[in-house]
């Protein structure tokens, strides 16, 4: 049979043919787009013809063709539905390709063409445009990084450690992958799961049966905090819920010894810093922060710093209030981390008790007139589902996005449902980047982890679930709505720290009351949403020091992993938990009552993703959400008090989400907003403005 995968693809919108891909397949067209690509740049630096932009950047955009194409195929159904052989096909072609790229970021012709048309185009003899400016300095920059001044014995060292720490990181995510699903809570008493609502054990016992067992199963979601904690009455499965979560990858007893994640990721991080060193830079931290927009490890440090005493602050005074409420239903009881989430949402000084909405949130109508209605609101963009378009998965739907006009925009694919096989939490990646270029328009992806239906039963979604599909689908605009001439450069291709401000400005949808008492609907009766819900809801979106903080650990984690020396970093697994406590200790955000939102051992994040030195990102693009936040309600009127207007999102389309990655990021948001990005709207909804 012929690889669907050597050539593009047929099918609309170039949408790879996953009926027919097979995962032979995809190790045949790694092995040949690897040596098409390498042949392809070796005939750009060898090329005598005076640098231009059509024999240089051009020419460097297409070389890649066919293992962007496998590449973008493989990776997201390997993250969505692994087995044996697709695990062996990332463990075998990880340190490949990180080889691979190292050939061509050591490749001292390369950076020579480079250079010669960056000269050529500084003497006035080619003219290059805004954005082939940016991408021709953003390739000059990657090689100045990647180590093209060292020096032979450097440049192999520098080879063995990529190579090292790519195998290290897909072994890291096949463990938590796998030490995730073992880390279920097996129930047989079904009075221990008082508190919740038939749907939901219904899905329970779904989960439980196929896995072979009686009664229910409670499968875990990839953060430390697990939904369910916010209904379960029994303290004790509070506890084994709680416990399953927090000491995942820590090799307890039993079986989770054979998922223990320390060793690996002790190594990662021993591995960045001695390559952070090698490349001239004072640690992985700073290599990774010169990129983002925080530029510093100084200015991320600061943000952090200023957050953190007021978060604690607001933390305690929680305790305080839960603690008496703890006493009102288990007199004597010492409140416990396994409380907090059960407590909080029953306290009438705390947040509005979201569990309540969950009858109204059904799935296909919290998709269709909540988000894609937000979009079209908005952006004037339609959704069309395309039943005949086969996804990754069998549970993936394709659908088709038109412009207000009827002109096709792009197709998302769909895949809600949690599975043992798919990876924790949510994302969006890009199978076809929009191109001017290439001619391409744009297929992205939407892969979460809602708790599947039980048979019969209707797709019940939590408040966490909702906001989350919103977020993801900020990401899938920003892919979708790209306008610019580079794939490379498309869409999500921006600076680690600005990536998620435009889907965490999605998430105001959400939130906003015309839009809920359109989607939140009774799933039986079909009632809408009580108005007074809504305007509680709408009143308890001021962060939580909870919130706050098990956000604030984690990104201390993530910089005290990168920010240490490697003479002070521990030698082995065994010092993962004592690093943990000193680093949160240093911080002053000791308070165990709060775990981190990821603990070390399953922060797939930074030892596992792309986030290394880089989960503080989501604080610094929250900045910039929140003062777009606050542009969107000045543009509001009568109406739309929210600013969910077509005036409004056609500027921000054009202005913000249509640029991509082919400018400066700074300089995108300055030209949205006409100035820099302002901190008081976030001190302002972290409730920290005192």
């Amino acid at each position: 049979m012929t690889n669907p995968l050597l050539s593009p693809s047929v099918l609309p919108f170039s949408l790879p043919d996953y009926a027919t891909l097979t995962d032979a397949h995809v190790r045949e067209a790694m092995e040949t787009g690897m040596a098409e690509q390498l042949s392809a740049l070796r005939m750009l630096a060898e090329d005598t013809e005076p640098a231009t932009v059509a024999n240089v950047l051009h020419a460097w955009e297409t070389s890649g063709a066919t293992l962007d194409r496998t590449l973008s195929a493989f990776w997201v159904a390997k993250s969505a539905d692994t087995n044996d052989e697709r695990d062996a096909i990332m463990a075998e072609f990880a340190p490949r390709l990180a080889a691979h790229s190292d050939t061509i970021m050591l490749d001292t012709g390369l950076y020579a063409r480079l250079t010669a048309l960056r000269e050529r185009a500084d003497a006035g003899e080619v003219e290059l445009d805004e954005q082939d400016e940016f991408v021709l300095d953003e390739r000059l920059r990657a090689y100045e990084r990647g180590g093209i001044t060292l020096d032979e014995p450097g440049q192999a060292r520098l080879r063995e450690l990529n190579g090292e720490l790519a195998t290290l990181s897909t072994e890291f995510d096949r463990l938590l992958v796998t030490g995730r699903a073992a880390a279920a809570v097996h129930v047989t008493d079904e009075a221990e799961l008082a508190g919740l609502g038939e749907d939901d054990k219904a899905g329970l016992r779904g989960a439980a049966e196929a896995k072979g067992l009686d009664g229910w199963l409670i499968t875990l979601t990839n953060t430390t905090g697990q939904p369910i904690l916010d209904s379960l009455e029994h303290r004790g499965l509070r506890e084994r819920v709680y416990r399953a979560s927090v000491d995942r990858g820590l090799g307890r007893d039993g079986a989770g010894a054979e998922h223990d994640t320390r060793e690996i990721l002790v190594r990662i991080a021993r591995l960045r810093a001695e390559r952070a060193s090698l490349l001239g830079y004072e640690h992985h931290a700073s290599y990774v922060h010169q990129v983002g927009c925080a530029r510093t490890t100084d200015a991320v440090n600061d943000l952090l710093g200023r957050l953190a005493p007021g978060a604690v602050q607001i933390a305690q005074r929680e305790v305080d209030a839960l603690g008496e409420l703890l006493h009102t239903l288990e007199p004597g009881a010492t409140l416990e981390g396994w409380d907090w989430q059960f407590l909080a949402s029953r306290s009438a000084g705390e947040s509005f008790d979201t569990g309540q909405l969950t009858p109204y949130l059904e799935f296909e109508r919290v998709l269709h007139d909540g988000v894609f209605a937000a979009a079209t609101a908005l952006y004037g963009i339609t959704f069309h589902e395309r039943e005949e378009l086969v996804g990754y998965t069998q549970e993936a739907r394709v659908f088709e996005v038109r412009e207000e006009d009827g002109s096709a925009l792009g197709l998302v694919v769909l895949d809600p449902y949690t599975r043992p096989t798919k990876k924790g939490g949510a994302w969006m990646t890009s199978i076809v980047d929009q191109s001017h270029l290439l001619g391409d328009l744009p297929v992205v992806t939407n892969t979460c982890n809602v708790p599947p239906p039980a048979p019969g039963s209707p797709s019940l979604m939590t408040w966490t679930n909702v906001v989350t599909l919103f977020h993801e689908f900020g990401h899938d605009l920003h892919g979708l709505l790209s306008d610019v001439r580079y794939p490379s450069r498309a869409g999500t291709s921006v600076p680690r720290d600005f990536v998620e401000f435009p889907s965490q400005v999605n998430e105001i949808w959400a939130w906003e009351p015309a839009l809920l008492a359109r989607y939140a609907r009774h799933h039986g009766t079909g009632e809408p949403v009580p108005a007074e819900w809504i305007d509680q809801l709408v009143d308890s979106r001021t962060e939580t020091g909870y919130h706050t903080l098990e956000l604030l650990k984690a990104m201390i984690l993530d910089q005290a992993w990168h920010q240490t020396p490697l003479t002070e970093l521990p030698q082995d697994g065994s010092g993962v938990e004592a690093f943990e406590a000193a680093a949160l200790e240093a911080a002053g955000v000791a308070f165990p009552l709060i775990p981190p939102r990821y603990r070390s051992a399953y922060f797939h994040h930074i030892f596992g993703g792309g986030y290394s030195a880089g989960y503080y990102s989501y604080l610094w693009s929250e900045v910039m959400d929140a003062d777009t936040v606050a542009w969107f309600r000045e543009q509001g009127d009568e109406d739309n008090p929210g600013g969910m207007t077509r005036s409004a999102g056609d500027t921000f389309r054009r202005e913000l989400l249509g640029r991509g990655g082919s400018i400066e990021a700074l300089e995108t948001y300055r030209r949205f907003r006409g100035r820099d990005p302002e901190v008081a709207p976030l001190l302002e909804r972290l409730g920290l403005t005192g």
